[in-house]
């Protein structure tokens, strides 16, 4: 395997690489924080997060199998060349189980808060069952052979795919809504962050070996980090610029009205009645 020719380039390539861990990986906090303290999922696509889940089991899957296995390392190295480097670091798989884990908690918050009528939809669960039965069809087209290569390249484009798709959904509840409510910033600011730094480390060990074979060699680390940038860029917009300041409005379709503050009794003379208050959205 090919050496690194820079030490300073390396140094920058580490640094820019755990940057991009860093961004990643607080990235998943604002939402589960802004779940918690309104005990409440309203405003979150729940679709969003059953996408998200398998798209980070399949990069979890994926820069594992290619960092610690080295029969999948030889794989590679006689597909895309002995003097080429590995292109996955161990931030990767550092980030891709961190993402994993944060995205179960936020489906435990999804099970476990104030939700209304939203559901997920039959379409986002028919799409997770396809990917996976797929995904066993190919283990077993792959096991006489020992294709493994083969097999993980499939997880690669299974969470390139599931990062084109899983944005959508909470982009379109945005739109329909008029209104970024319930759905963290913070998260899309550090999303997007992650994005233009995984793309630079990619960038960096291009120019050290003189070569890009390294992005279509891992093309979906680099698909993954512009898809984001694009999303990211469209979630800023619409919070940012088209629905500023606004809250959410829901229809029924969506959900039921959030808690209903009950009045406060008032002490009359002699007596005591109660004041019919008009209902108030909690935030």
């Amino acid at each position: 395997m090919a050496s690194w020719n820079s030490i300073p380039l390396q140094v920058l390539y580490e640094a820019v690489g755990w940057l991009g861990f860093i961004s990643w990986a607080l990235a998943g906090y604002p939402q589960i924080i802004l779940n918690f303290r309104r005990k409440s999922v309203v405003g979150l696509n729940f679709d969003f997060e059953l996408l998200n889940l398998t798209k980070h089991s399949s990069y979890l899957i994926y820069n594992a199998s290619l960092y610690f296995s080295s029969a999948i390392q030889k794989q590679y190295l006689q597909k895309y060349g002995f003097e080429q480097m590995i292109p996955v670091a161990a931030n990767d798989v550092a980030f891709s189980t961190h993402a994993f884990i944060l995205t179960l908690i936020v489906l435990c918050q999804i099970a476990s808060y104030e939700r209304g009528t939203q559901r997920f939809s039959k379409y986002a669960v028919g799409i997770v069952c396809v990917v996976w039965f797929c995904v066993a069809v190919c283990f077993f087209i792959a096991l006489p052979n020992h294709s493994w290569l083969w097999v993980i390249s499939i997880f690669n484009s299974i969470q390139v795919c599931m990062t084109f798709i899983k944005y959508f959904p909470q982009a379109l509840m945005n739109f329909m809504r008029k209104s970024t409510d319930g759905f963290s910033i913070g998260a899309i600011l550090l999303d997007f962050s992650g994005g233009v730094f995984n793309y630079s480390q990619m960038a960096v060990q291009s120019i050290d070996q003189g070569s890009w074979v390294n992005f279509s060699g891992n093309i979906g680390k680099v698909l993954i980090s512009l898809v984001s940038i694009f999303y990211d860029s469209v979630f800023m917009l619409q919070h940012y610029v088209l629905y500023c300041g606004k809250k959410g409005v829901i229809s029924d379709k969506l959900r039921e009205p959030l808690i209903s503050q009950i009045p406060r009794d008032e002490q009359m003379k002699g007596s005591v009645s109660v004041k019919s208050r008009d209902e108030e959205e909690e935030v």
